[in-house]
């Protein structure tokens, strides 16, 4: 990441105001990192300067997974962040200079496995096809490439795919790099920094399976990708397997090398999308068992009101979570989380002060629940009781008529239904306030509450 001094200043700056605002803790931020820095940046390598000896241990103990979340967010790359003391940094910065980026399962992350890979309908292909391939390396889809937008699951799956091969198969090679890696690993093999190996031949010995992530980075750079091109190539013919990630399909990827566009569209091009709400549920159900935590310490309402929230991506969803956690710990001691205290945990998460003041598909489904004595979770799940469906289709057309949002949008809310099924729930509805005054009762109440 080439970039100037001043510019990586102001890269912290905005990363710090992030990170100010998720911690909701004067305290703790003034303690721990006021006047860091970032001392230097390194392929996908992040050294931040902090202000004591003491700031290291606590950050990197308590605080690693909220900063590398605000570093994504600003700069849409994931960076491995090492913070350390002013002694240290000249340490690390020698450490990163000498460790070479391509070393046969480097990379690769034990924690992310297909077993904890929550699978819903926005990604069942792509885990399906990643499954496959991790079972049958080379003989199916060639190169796999996944695309979706930041923090949907990308790394995880692919990352997956390379830890079950290595379960199968113990003497397998398999190598996971990021592209901005692989671009600085090929600078220093034109300066003549790795002389003592083909960077070619590195690929054909030591490589029997590529996972390449954020393939984007490669784009504008026409050397390196003339390199890897080669590399692909050899490996294709070799009948090794090749996984890629990217930020959008390989036909809008504007300044890629055309051979490497075709090459990836003639293997399996799958997106991953936003996770509906039963997805997000999930989700954070897996994450609450993982942590240890009984979820049944959570009330129902909990659960879908944080996946309607910040259902955008799996580290948004995740930050909820762990504020909320920090929260009911640290803030306000309770062993059960109720609704009153999910919403004053994430003040500091959501756009405006009071998230309740917001129109949203998470506040009207609350409202309508509460109007109808039912929970959240009732009217987005499967039961079909003549209450609960009846909830639910004005839940719908309120989501309609006070949102504008379109029947796709509105179904997947309702645990993944389809734009027909919201559609016709609408209509219902509409047809039912012309000849029942009950219902316009029910409706004129409602929109009362939410649109004061």
């Amino acid at each position: 990441m080439n970039s100037t001094v001043s510019e990586i200043a102001q890269l912290w700056d905005h990363v710090l105001l992030k990170v100010h605002d998720r911690l909701n803790d004067q305290r703790v931020y003034d303690s721990f990192f006021d006047k860091t820095y970032i001392d230097s940046l390194d392929g996908s390598t992040m050294i931040v300067v902090t202000n004591s000896q003491l700031a290291p241990i606590i950050i990197n103990s308590k605080y690693l997974d909220l900063v590398t979340r605000c570093v994504e967010e600003v700069t849409g790359t994931n960076f491995t962040l090492k913070f350390v003391d002013k002694e240290g940094a000249k340490e690390a910065r020698k450490e990163q200079e000498e460790k070479p980026v391509f070393f046969a399962d480097s990379r690769l992350d034990g924690k992310f496995t297909f077993e904890s890979f929550v699978v819903g309908e926005s990604n069942r292909e792509a885990y399906q096809a990643a499954l496959m391939i991790s079972k049958n390396p080379g003989k199916l889809f060639n190169p796999l490439l996944l695309y979706s937008d930041s923090g949907l699951g990308k790394t995880h799956l692919m990352q997956a795919i390379g830890n079950a091969m290595k379960e199968e198969r113990p003497n397998y090679k398999v190598l996971y790099v990021a592209a901005a890696d692989f671009v600085d690993e090929y600078v220093k093999f034109a300066q003549g920094h790795k002389e003592e190996q083909s960077l070619t031949q590195f690929f054909k010995t030591d490589v029997d399976c590529l996972l390449i992530d954020d393939i984007q980075f490669l784009i504008g750079k026409k050397k390196t990708m003339e390199m890897f091109f080669v590399i692909f190539a050899d490996l294709e013919r070799a009948g090794k397997q090749i996984v890629i990630t990217s930020d959008q399909h390989p036909n809008l990827l504007d300044g890629l090398d055309d051979r490497l566009k075709s090459r990836f569209q003639a293997g399996l091009p799958l997106s991953i999308k936003r996770p509906d709400l039963a997805t997000s549920a999930e989700i954070l159900r897996a994450k609450i068992t993982a942590g240890g935590l009984d979820v049944a310490d959570f009330d129902d309402d909990v659960i879908s009101f944080l996946a309607a929230r910040f259902s955008n991506n799996v580290r948004e969803l995740e930050g909820a979570l762990n504020r909320l956690l920090f929260y009911t710990i640290n803030m306000k001691p309770t062993k059960h989380i109720t609704m009153e205290v999910a919403t004053e945990a994430i003040q500091g998460l959501v756009s405006t002060k009071d998230d309740k003041a917001r129109l949203s598909e998470a506040r009207i489904v609350a409202a309508v629940a509460d109007y109808y004595s039912l929970t959240p979770s009732q009217l987005t799940g499967k039961i079909r009781t003549s209450q609960i469906a009846l909830a639910r289709h004005i839940a719908m057309f309120l989501m309609k008529s006070l949102l504008q949002l379109p029947f796709t949008k509105i179904g997947q809310y309702f645990g993944g239904r389809d734009h027909a099924t919201a559609m016709k729930a609408v209509e219902k509805v509409e047809k039912s306030l012309k000849i029942d005054p009950d219902m316009r009762k029910a409706v004129d109440e409602l929109k009362a509450k939410l649109t004061k």
